[in-house]
């Protein structure tokens, strides 16, 4: 317990003391992190509202799969899109392995399916008689799916706070694809590893109380959002 707290008290003065290195880190695992937050809300939330609308032949295998993409490690994102990005891979004329690139990747890769899910369990709640009766008032599908996506926003923005925390606090597809490069490619996950390995806990317990400070407040502004609306 005396490491414990004598780490909580390095870690907290390494925090007022604005440790450049600390905050660097913290403000790419923001970049990388957002970034793919974004991508898999744009890939997720139509693929999402397709699922849960249409009705079509391997609709259920689809269904099955991003079931089962929810809960991908992230480990064989890592390998999978390393494998890709690879110099003798499809995408190796890209140059962007080991590069904050290559994180946001693999990032929205896990991000997308836990979207898709979450949007598809919302529309899914949306009652049939709703989006009949839109038909019916004269709404084209695209205005009735968009209106069916407002109806659903508030169940939605779990989908943001699930995809965001899902990919902020992961490690393996980062480390695998990105490297951990000073300077670069280091994340919070991924420079908590490091500098356990190395004996700092007072910077690996600095860098633990910004990635849960960073999540909550997330999830508390979303979170805030939600009930708003609700009211």
């Amino acid at each position: 317990m005396d490491l414990v707290w004598s780490g909580s008290r390095q870690a907290l003065a390494l925090l007022a003391d604005s440790d450049r290195e600390i905050w660097g880190i913290l403000r790419l695992s923001l970049q990388v992190s957002g970034c793919a937050t974004l991508i898999s809300l744009a890939l997720g939330v139509p693929a999402g509202a397709v699922l849960a609308l249409a009705r079509f032949p391997g609709r259920g295998l689809l269904v099955s799969m991003v079931n089962t993409g929810m809960g991908l490690p992230p480990v064989v994102v890592g390998l999978f899109v390393t494998l890709l990005l690879w110099r003798g891979g499809p995408f190796g004329d890209l140059e962007i392995l080991y590069t904050p690139a290559a994180i946001v990747i693999a990032q929205a890769v896990l991000a997308a399916p836990i979207v898709t899910g979450i949007t598809l369990a919302a529309v899914g709640q949306v009652p049939r008689e709703f989006r009949l009766q839109l038909l019916a008032l004269g709404a084209s599908r695209v205005q009735m799916v968009w209106l069916v996506l407002r109806e659903a926003r508030l169940p939605m923005l779990a989908a943001v706070m699930a995809g965001f925390g899902g990919i902020i606090s992961e490690i393996g597809a980062s480390m695998m694809v990105g490297g951990n490069i000073k300077g670069q490619t280091r994340t919070l996950t991924t420079a908590m590893v490091l500098e356990t390995g190395k004996g700092n806990f007072e910077i690996a317990i600095a860098l633990a109380l910004l990635l849960l400070v960073l999540i909550f407040l997330v999830n508390w502004l979303l979170t805030a959002i939600q009930q708003r609306h609700a009211r």
